[in-house]
């Protein structure tokens, strides 16, 4: 069913990796995909369970755009550095607590027959569909508080861990070093602290080395679905390839090859 929404002027919203969005009042309206009937189901059942962390499906408007509600509060934009608060232990915590709320509320989510997800993948028992790029650029925060994730064109069946795995790679942050002291963050002797951190808080009680080796596994798979994508013609993911997104990928996982996990 087509849904109006509110009418008014547009205003082109940043961050983001994959799509542009704008907002009209209280709304965000986005050029839908073949995936985006499935992300709406996901997002119905969020609405319908209570998760309050994540945007409500609203249909699509007269231009065939999809129409979600739009997560108010503050977010780390385009530029570089980010904000300190960015890469506070609160922060770290409480991510690491909406993805733990996050996968208990995705539990019971069957996905439609014939559902399509922008990068692949097929629901069976024992998966989850996971956020999958619930890093610092997709998120919204109020009053020191995280108010939720945006764009979810990347939700798809996978393992609680996989999903695990790269949010602690975007908040710990694991990222390769050039990457992340350009965002604000150099304190590197203390990511391992924090990785604990961000992993007792999600409940996560596995040995870290394990859990390292699934971030370096992630993170691999991603830079060779950026590549992948791209070669199919994807705009966005071309985009990521020029700006060498897969390779700064790359030397992610070979810098934490030598991650201290003692």
């Amino acid at each position: 069913m087509r849904e109006d929404g509110t009418v008014g002027e547009e205003q082109r919203l940043a961050g983001g990796n994959t799509g542009g969005a704008v907002r009209i009042g209280d709304t965000v309206r986005r050029t839908p995909g073949a995936w985006t009937s499935s992300v709406h189901a996901l997002l119905r059942h969020l609405e319908t369970v209570g998760f309050d962390g994540a945007p409500r499906a609203r249909g699509f408007d007269e231009h065939g755009r999809e129409v979600l509600s739009f997560l108010p509060g503050e977010t780390v934009g385009v530029t570089r550095p980010w904000p300190a608060w960015a890469h506070s232990d609160d922060a770290l915590r409480q991510v690491a607590r909406w993805l733990r709320d996050l996968h208990a509320a995705v539990a019971g989510f069957v996905p439609p027959a014939g559902a399509r997800w922008r990068e692949g993948g097929v629901w069976r028992p024992g998966l989850i569909v996971g956020h999958n790029d619930a890093a610092p650029y997709n998120a919204a925060w109020a009053d020191g508080r995280l108010v939720g994730f945006f764009d979810w064109d990347l939700a798809a069946p996978v393992t609680r861990e996989w999903d695990l795995a790269f949010t602690a790679f975007a908040w710990v942050p694991l990222h390769a070093r050039h990457v992340v002291a350009a965002e604000g963050f150099t304190a590197f002797a203390d990511r391992p602290r924090r990785l604990r951190l961000f992993l007792d808080a999600y409940g996560h009680a596995g040995p870290v080395g394990s859990f390292v080796e699934v971030v370096r596994q992630r993170v691999a798979a991603s830079a060779e679905g950026i590549r992948r994508t791209a070669a199919a013609g994807d705009p966005a993911y071309r985009t990521m390839v020029d700006h060498g997104v897969d390779a700064a990928l790359e030397t992610a996982v070979r810098e934490l090859a030598d991650f201290p996990t003692g």
